[in-house]
């Protein structure tokens, strides 16, 4: 495995562990851990995406991070 692959594969485990643990009710899916998985996920993979020049996942990985940035700020106003 090299470096992209480490980072993606880490990214990609962590955003799916948020979705499992909200899906199964250990995390609610409006909690600040939830966004925090999935910013730190995302992200992640958002730039191992970049690394290997493949911008679809570049895209929707971005779009993902700034997405769960917004929901984590709106549960902080809360």
């Amino acid at each position: 495995m090299n470096y992209n692959d480490i980072i993606g594969g880490i990214g990609v485990g962590i955003t799916l562990l948020a979705y499992f643990l909200n899906i199964f009710s250990f995390i609610p899916k409006e909690g600040k851990l939830f966004f925090l998985m999935n910013i730190a996920g995302a992200a992640m993979a958002c730039y191992a995406s970049l690394l290997i020049n493949y911008w679809p996942f570049v895209i929707l990985e971005g779009a993902w991070t700034l997405i769960s940035i917004a929901g984590f700020f709106k549960t902080t106003n809360h």
